[in-house]
């Protein structure tokens, strides 16, 4: 990916052990790119840290009204779960009142990251199931969307009428042709954007006002179906969990695979778009952490930005062996 910039140094001692290369953007609705790292070109698959966009047909097609689903299941269409009972049994009961069981999930089965959720699975000699896939919410959330539309089965067939309803969404919010897709972890259509592209739509959520157009109220809920429940978003130690929690109700923030991250802060009319060169999670974490630190919306005293922006790195022992180091470009930046 070029023209990626060094935002996050790892040490060991005294040496610079490792580094993380990425781009990053931060768009203000209605005044466009007000900081950017790397390339804001750089066109990127935003993988599951669009899951808001993806949700956003289910919602301000009224479909997600007629099915009755509440702010709960809003924020599990967003999420990427842990597998945890907290998951497995709201999607199980979604399935359930729209007439659905977990076979017609097109998701795939994986294995819960829940410790007592995968505990439970060994000790009772049973499997794993699609209810445990991390996106099993999302495509709940399109399941729902199918039966709104009379649609077949596949419906995370590109040419699906969900998927081409979820294109046309993601077109409009990121104000440009998606140049393509890839099939992501859960069989969905994944569609590809530039991270600025990301950025502003994002920022698009952030900006939204209830009342001023289906689109807008959609994203209003979204956004703050994600804020109310960061426990159904991630799970329990997981950094978007922490992150909104600490931030109590600020801004929502949802990982995306191979180092990708993206924020909504709604007071600021602002959206951030992060993505790692090397797919590193923990590169995107500390440089989504230290833009929020900047513009004042994550406290720099937090335990959660001091682990994900600073570390420190500790051996076997406990003991203090290095740290992580976002770059100064970063660090210094004054909104």
């Amino acid at each position: 990916m070029s023209q990626a910039e060094t935002l996050v140094t790892l040490t060991r001692g005294p040496f610079d052990e490792s580094a993380h290369l990425g781009h990053a953007v931060v768009w203000r609705d209605g005044a466009g790119v007000v900081g950017a790292w790397g390339d804001p070109d750089a066109v990127i698959l935003p993988r599951s840290s669009c899951k808001m966009i993806q949700a956003l047909p289910l919602v301000e097609s009224g479909a997600a009204d007629r099915a009755g689903l509440t702010e709960r299941h809003l924020a599990i269409a967003c999420a990427s779960h842990n597998g945890g009972a907290i998951h497995t049994d709201l999607v199980t009961q979604w399935l359930a009142d729209i007439g659905l069981v977990e076979t017609d999930l097109r998701c795939g089965k994986q294995w819960p990251d829940d410790r007592e959720a995968s505990k439970g699975l060994i000790l009772a000699g049973r499997k794993c199931d699609q209810r445990h896939n991390n996106c099993s919410g999302k495509h709940t959330g399109f399941l729902t969307l199918t039966r709104d539309m009379g649609a077949g089965p596949e419906y995370v067939d590109p040419d699906h009428p969900v998927q081409l309803a979820v294109r046309t969404a993601f077109e409009d919010v990121t104000d440009a042709p998606s140049p393509g897709f890839g099939i992501d972890g859960c069989s969905a259509p994944n569609f590809a954007s530039t991270l600025s592209g990301l950025a502003r739509a994002m920022a698009a959520f952030a900006a939204a006002e209830d009342g001023a157009s289906a689109r807008e109220t959609a994203m209003v809920r979204l956004r703050t179906a994600m804020m109310a429940h960061p426990e159904l978003v991630a799970g329990e130690g997981r950094a978007c969990t922490r992150l909104m929690r600490t931030m109590a109700g600020r801004a929502a923030v949802k990982t995306g695979a191979e180092g990708v991250y993206i924020a909504i802060v709604p007071e600021l009319r602002i959206g951030i778009a992060v993505k790692i060169a090397d797919g590193a999670g923990r590169g995107a974490e500390a440089v989504t952490a230290v833009l929020l630190e900047r513009l004042g919306i994550l406290d720099p005293g937090a335990d959660i930005f001091r682990d994900l922006s600073h570390g420190p790195i500790l051996n076997r022992r406990s003991i203090e062996v290095g740290d992580i180091r976002p770059a100064e470009a970063l660090t210094g930046w004054t909104p």
